[in-house]
């Protein structure tokens, strides 16, 4: 009998593999298709920075087209929407804005990973916070001692904004 059942399921094997009696047509899958088109609005995902021999460097990572990016010089962070000050250290301040831009997807639910506030203790970096992800525009603040000078660009192959900020000059007392 253990023998019969064998030899059934072999031929049962077969016949699918041969494609006899099967049922789906040519060109059917029986997954749903995944989407690999990147979202229709760029999603910011995360905030990442690093330590280099004469600067700091701050990377937005997006998903998506990377969209249009203002950096701009303000005299204090401030959360979208309440207004309330985002306590990070420093005297100067840069507000990073993306737009069209969400660090959430469709549905509501947030797709940034990155941190929502930090504290760094970096030459010239001391602290990130996301600000704001309110129709269509991600804000995040970036905090200084010292003013900070600074150059932008974008990386491609995945989409990226970096933010490197010179090394304050060294204090020199005589």
């Amino acid at each position: 009998m253990l023998h019969r059942q064998s030899l059934a399921a072999g031929a049962a094997g077969i016949l699918l593999a041969a494609g006899i009696g099967a049922t789906i047509p040519a060109g059917a899958t029986t997954a749903p298709p995944r989407s690999t088109a990147p979202p229709a609005t760029a999603q910011v995902v995360n905030v990442r920075w690093g330590v280099h021999p004469t600067f700091d460097r701050l990377v937005v990572d997006v998903r998506g087209k990377l969209p249009p990016v203002q950096v701009t010089p303000v005299k204090a962070l401030h959360y979208d929407g309440s207004g309330q000050r985002v306590p990070l250290p420093g005297k100067f301040f840069l507000e990073i804005r993306l737009s069209p831009a969400a660090a959430h997807n469709e549905s509501g639910q947030s797709v940034y990973r990155g941190p929502r506030l930090v504290k760094l203790s970096l030459p010239a970096l001391k602290g990130v916070a996301l600000t704001g992800d309110f129709e269509g525009v991600v804000t995040i603040g970036a905090a200084f001692h010292t003013k900070p000078v600074y150059k932008t660009f974008v990386l491609h192959s995945p989409e990226r904004f970096v933010l490197d900020v010179a090394h304050p000059a060294p204090v020199c007392h005589r």
